[in-house]
């Protein structure tokens, strides 16, 4: 029987760890297919459950540092239930998929990396210091130290380095110890290689100085590598780990949209009952303000629902008999009756999540080139340092005597090791990606994780979302036309500044007096406006409400209209529709105001583009990206807006579904795309999408969906969120390129190579200032990136 499921695991901490994992599953018999994800820390595993277990896989990785967690296993069935169906609360969900539980030990693992860090810096800064005098007064830039001062360092940094090495460097001498053990590098391997040997060579040194005096320079100890390798190497982490807090929340945050309860009719009775419990054909009550919990057709009554969570358009849908509504969505202000038709995993809520679960779950690791390189760098250095020990002595002893060649043996052998010392490789990307993030937080970019930025760069299509995304996404009065007056005025903003005319104003406060009493979200719009404004809002008799045309009411004796197209049709008035007709092709909804003869004005409302939403894409296309809008509004207003933004191309009508197939489509093109949203409608597609970009005035759950978030809903940081990533991996690149040019020059340098024709022998001391400033030359590569532009 073959099993495909999806587990959580535990010690991931680098990208390579992934591979290894991967790799260990794949030689087991049994497997059919693996996918690690080091973002979502977990492993989808098919195997036939005849030749393997998952506790075998979980023994076949433990000695290497990682396990399975068997507690939390997501099978893909199961794991997508939704609370309801399993008869939990959504906190109860949310324990059951291990998402409480892993925040939690996530966040108690980065408080005691904090802790380790916190004791290890000013050790590190005390090093750095020593260090620095030390090679200064070889060039007599400073004094040398006193006898007292010298001795006092020489027996106070071994007892740092200790303490370094084995509490704070740990993961790295477990690194160096799997991979003598299983063979297995990632880049604490490396780190640990290279500070163990600058660690135990010094110690032997400390400890043996007079034994080794008459074979070896014993003035020279490189504890101060330890410490300050370690620090460096130790910090990065702690801001790794700090950004992948939150893997699991829009999961948490979907699954708290689901009611708890729901108000049924059973035997003639309303009764309250647990949402788990609802059946197929139940008669649930809706009343204003609450939550649907399950899906379903209405069966009695209208009101209007807001459905932002599915369709992410701001208006409020009208819901009369034989319409559906889904779960998750709240009703506005009536009420209404439905009959139950899928509940559980079957709601449309259910499938949001689970696509989000999957598209989280199927984004290859991101594998930095550093640890690509590890698996054979480690080998080939110790290779180096090897037959470097051994040619000194078979070549060196007949020239220089055993003494001698055995000195430069030594110190060609340390050299090797301290000066391929990844320090500079393992700060090249952590420190740009710091910067980077840095500057973005400035600009009011916030980038979820590293590899966001990475891939941000790469992207090819942006595909954006129209409400809230290129538009404000807030119903307003944008335009009236005055009949009365026989004049058309545009409320933009030159002519609001101007303030409208008192007839205008006569007009407006008499639709806010009439609309006050309405329910249909357009209402708001326009009592908005007239608050602004300060008008006076009247007192109304004789007001009627007309079912799906508008309404009625008399004012100071007159009795006035106000609504749709069809109402004036049904009071006979003659009215030039062409003007009206002009503003819907535009995407905007009309509201008329007339008596029984004549029609006194219409207003128009409509949703504004933001400011910088044209610039915008056109900054896009300059940078050779093509833009796709995907919305669930009518295809008419989509094609407007697409228009006068200059938008490529465009989908109407669109679900989540729909979103997220477009963007597997242009994926199996090959296309790097970035998704731009703010609705709960577009967390999968922005889980799915190479990078997911959240409108920071969106939900919780499409912010959490995404690795980058764009503060105040504005498009144009979505520019310089490109431009951004763009600078930062040039400077990676840079960075990894200083890193190994200084071990191309430094190794054979230390190696002795040049020794015979030139005389030229690397000292210890300058290694490991070589190391030392490899590592200052990429951290101020890396600074850099502030100064840059967007």
């Amino acid at each position: 029987m073959n099993t495909f499921k999806t587990y959580k695991v535990k010690g991931m901490h680098c990208a390579s760890c992934a591979g290894i994992i991967d790799k260990t599953f794949k030689k087991t018999e049994g497997v059919e297919s693996v996918e690690v994800n080091y973002g979502t820390e977990t492993a989808k595993v098919a195997f036939d459950e005849s030749k393997t277990s998952v506790q075998e896989l979980s023994k076949k990785i433990e000695p290497l540092g990682y396990s399975l967690v068997l507690d939390h296993e997501m099978n893909h069935n199961r794991g997508s239930q939704s609370a309801d169906e399993m008869g939990m609360s959504a906190d109860e969900h949310a324990a059951h998929l291990g998402f409480s539980q892993s925040k939690k030990e996530k966040l108690a693992e980065v408080a005691h990396m904090r802790t380790k860090l916190l004791s290890a810096i000013p050790l590190a800064i005390f090093a750095v210091l020593v260090m620095g005098w030390d090679i200064l007064a070889q060039y007599r830039v400073v004094g040398e130290m006193s006898y007292t001062l010298k001795e006092f360092f020489h027996h106070l940094l071994p007892i740092f380095a200790t303490y370094i090495l084995f509490v704070v460097g740990k993961p790295y001498l477990l690194g160096f110890y799997r991979f003598l053990r299983y063979g297995k590098a990632n880049m604490d391997t490396l780190i640990g290689i290279g500070t163990v040997a600058a660690f135990l060579y010094s110690f032997a040194v400390s400890a043996f100085e007079d034994v080794l005096r008459p074979f070896i320079n014993v003035d020279y100890q490189y504890y101060d590598v330890t410490i300050v390798v370690i620090t460096f190497i130790a910090l990065g982490k702690y801001l790794e780990a700090g950004s992948k807090i939150k893997t699991g929340d829009a999961i948490e945050k979907l699954l708290n949209l689901h009611a708890k309860t729901a108000l049924v009719i059973r035997d003639g009775k309303e009764i309250e009952i647990s949402v788990n419990e609802v059946k197929h054909g139940d008669l649930i009550i809706i009343k204003p303000g609450a939550k649907i919990p399950v899906d379903g057709i209405v069966t009695e009554g209208v009101s209007f629902v807001d459905e932002s969570m599915v369709t992410g358009e701001l208006m409020p849908a009208q819901r009369k008999i034989g319409d559906t509504v889904v779960a998750g969505t709240i009703n506005t202000t009536g009420s209404f009756i439905f009959r139950a038709t899928k509940i559980g995993s079957e709601t449309l809520l259910a499938h949001i999540i689970k696509m989000v679960e999957e598209a989280q779950g199927s984004k290859a690791p991101i594998q930095a080139l550093a640890d690509k390189i590890s698996g054979v760098f480690v080998p080939i250095i110790l290779v180096i340092a090897f037959v470097t020990l051994g040619a000194w002595l078979l070549v060196g002893t007949s020239t220089l005597g055993f003494s001698q060649a055995l000195s430069f043996g030594l110190v060609s052998f340390v050299g090797v090791l301290v000066i391929a010392c990844p320090c500079a490789l393992g700060l090249a990307t952590p420190t740009a990606i710091i910067v980077g993030v840095g500057k973005g937080a400035k600009e009011g970019i916030l980038i979820k994780d590293a590899s966001t930025l990475e891939k941000l760069h790469k992207v090819d299509t942006v595909i954006v979302d129209k409400t809230g995304t290129i538009t404000i996404g807030k119903p307003i009065l944008v335009d009236l036309v005055n009949l009365t007056l026989n004049q058309d005025m545009s409320l933009g903003r030159a002519s609001q500044e101007a303030g409208i005319s008192l007839k205008d104003e006569e007009l407006v406060s008499i639709l806010a007096s009439l609309e006050k009493k309405s329910e249909h979200p357009i209402a708001h719009a326009i009592i908005n406006y007239a608050n602004e404004k300060k008008l006076t809002i009247e007192s109304i008799s004789n007001f009627e409400s007309i079912q799906g045309k508008g309404l009625k009411g008399t004012i100071k004796g007159v009795e006035y209209f106000v609504g749709n197209i069809k109402l004036i049709e049904d009071l006979g008035v003659v009215f030039d529709v062409s003007q009206i007709i002009q503003f819907t092709s535009q995407g905007k909804t009309p509201v008329i105001l007339a008596t029984k003869e004549k029609v006194l004005c219409f207003v128009m409302i409509g949703d504004e583009i933001k400011s910088g939403s044209k610039q915008a894409v056109r900054d896009l296309h300059a940078l050779g990206i093509k833009v796709v809008m995907l919305t669930g509004d009518d295809e008419r207003t989509a094609k407007y807006i697409a228009t006068l933004v200059g938008i490529d191309d465009v989908m109407a009508h669109v679900l989540p579904q729909d979103k997220l197939a477009k963007i597997k489509e242009l994926q199996s093109q090959g296309r790097v795309v970035a998704m731009a949203g703010d609705g709960v409608n577009d967390a999968p597609a922005l889980a799915q999408a190479d990078v997911g970009i959240a409108m920071g005035t969106g939900t919780d759950v499409a912010i959490e969906s995404a690795g980058i978030t764009l503060l105040g809903g504005d498009i144009s940081k979505l520019v310089k969120a490109i431009k951004l990533s763009k600078i930062t991996m040039r400077g990676i690149k840079q960075n990894l390129f200083w890193a190994f040019i200084y071990n191309i020059v430094g190794i054979p340098l230390a190696a002795g190579v040049f020794y015979p024709i030139f005389g030229w022998l690397l000292n210890p001391v300058f290694a490991g200032f070589a190391m030392a400033l490899s590592s200052v030359s990429v951290v101020s590569n890396s600074l850099r990136i502030k100064a840059k532009k967007l």
